[in-house]
């Protein structure tokens, strides 16, 4: 996406830059999710150019005579108001072609939807800004994603997970008394990886067991945790994460091998091979820790605006999909155990 990026005309590229620009300083968006829109982005507007993913040139959707290639009359650049070439030929005729190119390479229903409310969210920006005339996202629309069930762990595979970590902990080697209390956390709060890997020390409050996360949008919350997710994080900061810090640590609750903030790739790989030492779970990674957290906590009664608070879900609709795996293991436990169910 980067090479796409550099063959990009000057100002589209700088539009690029300065949305890129307002997603990170003004929406507060993570890094992930930033690049998730900015890549779909250059995509768009390398098709409205005429280059092709590839980075090869190809008839550009709109018609000649466009003020494609600079300020439009009426939208002089002025000091200090940036970029403002004129994209009136970005019409919704231009979003769906760009989005029938991609389903013609096999992108899948689930990309296609995201592509989609990537355009949407960027022609909105670009109206604000005064870069079109008219939105044409808000007339577009997008193929619904199929909305898989995830993956989750039983309740009795979760708890042997725990104590298979427990296990490789009881050595006391630093590291893995950091994967025993990562892998306690994340089952116990139901936190996002990125929200994992960026808390603090001082986010931990023992006296009431709550951590403060920071989640999407840099929205704040807290999330309380067990005893057992205690007592791993306090043996990690009592007898693991000396042995590891460094002067780069600062004041990151989980360190890496070298001392500094774990990366999410270590988060990942220590909880898929902890994880594959539980006899028939299903392969999860941290987010799967998360799904089955929420699962179980609506197994054992919750309703779904608590889980919804816990998790830092922006709407209720989010949260209803782990309804949808409660409900099929209700019904599998009704075909199987109920004597009328065939």
């Amino acid at each position: 996406m980067a090479r796409l990026r550099s063959v990009l005309p000057a100002r589209s590229a700088a539009i690029v830059d300065d949305y890129e620009d307002h997603l990170r300083d003004e929406r507060g968006l993570s890094g992930h999710t930033v690049r998730g829109y900015v890549g779909d982005v250059v995509s768009l507007l390398a098709f409205f150019h005429g280059v092709t993913d590839e980075g090869e040139s190809e008839t550009p959707p709109n018609p000649p005579g466009t003020s494609l290639g600079g300020p439009s009359q009426g939208c002089e650049e002025r000091p200090g108001e940036g970029v403002r070439e004129r994209l009136d030929s970005l019409d919704v005729g231009v979003l769906r072609a760009w989005l029938a190119r991609q389903h013609e390479q096999g992108r899948s229903r689930t990309t296609l939807a995201r592509r989609a409310a990537s355009a949407r969210t960027f022609t909105a920006w670009a109206y604000k800004r005064g870069l079109v005339a008219s939105d044409p996202g808000a007339r577009l629309a997008s193929p619904r994603p199929h909305r898989r069930l995830p993956g989750v762990l039983r309740q009795d595979e979760a708890g042997e997970l725990m104590r298979v970590s427990a296990t490789g902990a009881e050595d006391g080697h630093p590291l893995a008394l950091r994967d025993h209390a990562l892998i306690e956390l994340l089952y116990a709060t139901g936190v996002r990886i990125s929200e994992l890997c960026g808390l603090d020390i001082d986010d931990v409050d023992f006296e009431r067991r709550i951590v403060r996360v920071l989640g999407k949008g840099r929205k704040q919350r807290m999330v309380p945790f067990g005893l057992p997710a205690e007592r791993s994080l306090q043996s990690w900061l009592r007898r693991g994460r000396p042995e590891v810090a460094t002067r780069d640590s600062g004041p990151a609750l989980f360190l890496g091998a070298r001392g500094r903030r774990v990366d999410p790739r270590t988060v990942r790989r220590v909880v898929h091979e902890t994880v594959a030492a539980v006899p028939g779970a299903v392969d999860v990674g941290p987010h799967g820790l998360r799904h089955s957290a929420a699962t179980h906590m609506l197994d054992g009664g919750a309703d779904l605006r608590s889980v919804q608070e816990l998790l830092g879900h922006a709407t209720l609709a989010t949260t209803q999909l782990y309804t949808h795996v409660t409900v099929e293991r209700l019904k599998a436990i009704h075909d199987q155990t109920h004597p009328r169910a065939r």
